[in-house]
């Protein structure tokens, strides 16, 4: 399936359905009377976010979606009937903006989460309405109310509870598939992950949605290789595996590249808890890991963990530092090890 995480779409409730004129014509009845009923209401335009959903792709095929508008009314003080809704079935996740693509017009963070979005017009009042003392035979009556309509954009942010960051070939799709059921591209060549992907994975009693972005290289806030444009997808991640690949020439520099996009796009993404992890060691010795772990944590001023996805050295240490850094209050304990002293980290 094609991914697809923008798409601009026109919407219209509908139109309501005109009041009736009518009078009663019954045998035996001397006095007849007007008795034309209200029309119906036009029908909402309705937002609704389901789950298996991950893409916007249907949105680029269909674009235009109209309520229908309300039945008109008829005699013997009949309300015609009211439009159908119309809704419109969004991945969880999507954001509805208004057209400057800034204004934040709907939000939807949960399944089953449900938004009337635009009203459809109330239905026009039936000549028995205007009946009056003075007024006992009216034919005037209301047309019915027109519907809204705008033009939306459906942006897409994916919700994790990890983001996977770092430049490209730092090893995240290979992080990502060796820890989850994701089936990520893997190459030796950068940008091999072309849209984001989720994973779900399953440790020590917990489970969690990984998401791994495309690789960011220097200038991506200006355009440059894939862009920025898919860090939306780790706005609402609480946490973030920072990756960097250890045969980097300056692991330091790598770490300092990265972030300066983070920050350079905002959003408060520097702002979030994070886990630096010197990815690729199962080619390097013991004294080199330690030497560019040490290089690494001055960059970073936080701890690094060595680590080989290829590998699944260290995999298990990244994965119990995310379970505590996602719940600090309540941090996961392996009862198999209950009482015994921690066993200290080694590539051999």
């Amino acid at each position: 399936m094609h991914f697809l995480d923008q798409a601009k779409i026109f919407v219209r409730s509908g139109t309501g359905g005109p009041g009736a004129v009518g009078f009663r014509r019954e045998k035996f009845i001397e006095y007849g009377g007007p008795d034309g009923g209200d029309g119906g209401k036009g029908g909402d335009i309705v937002f609704e976010a389901v789950p298996g959903l991950n893409t916007l792709i249907d949105f680029r095929y269909t674009q235009h979606f109209r309520a229908p508008r309300g039945k008109g009314g008829s005699g013997s003080n009949k309300t015609g009937g009211g439009g159908d809704d119309l809704v419109i079935q969004v991945p969880v996740g999507t954001q509805v903006l208004a057209e400057d693509k800034e204004t934040v017009l709907l939000d939807f963070t949960r399944a089953g989460q449900r938004e009337v979005f635009l009203r459809g017009g109330d239905g026009g009042r039936g000549n028995a309405s205007y009946k009056t003392s003075t007024n006992r035979a009216p034919r005037q009556h209301g047309t019915g109310w027109p519907g809204d309509e705008a033009w939306v954009w459906l942006r897409l942010k994916l919700l994790a509870d990890v983001g996977l960051v770092g430049l490209p070939n730092a090893g995240k799709s290979t992080f990502i598939n060796a820890v989850t059921n994701a089936q990520a591209k893997v190459g030796a060549y950068a940008f091999t992950t072309t849209r984001p992907q989720l994973g779900v994975v399953s440790h020590k009693m917990r489970e969690f949605v990984i998401a791994d972005i495309p690789g960011l290289i220097e200038g991506a806030a200006e355009g440059a290789g894939i862009g920025d444009r898919f860090l939306g997808h780790i706005e609402r991640c609480r946490v973030l595996l920072h990756l960097v690949d250890a045969n980097d020439a300056d692991v330091a520099e790598s770490y300092r590249i990265v972030r300066a996009e983070l920050e350079n796009y905002g959003a408060g993404l520097t702002d979030k808890r994070v886990i630096v992890v010197l990815n690729k060691i199962d080619t390097l010795d013991d004294e080199l890991i330690a030497a560019l772990s040490a290089e690494l944590e001055e960059a970073s001023g936080a701890p690094v963990i060595p680590m080989s996805g290829a590998s699944g050295v260290g995999v298990d240490w990244v994965l119990d530092q995310l379970i505590e850094l996602m719940d600090p209050e309540n941090p996961q304990v392996d009862d198999s090890d209950e009482g015994e002293d921690p066993i200290e980290w080694s590539p051999i």
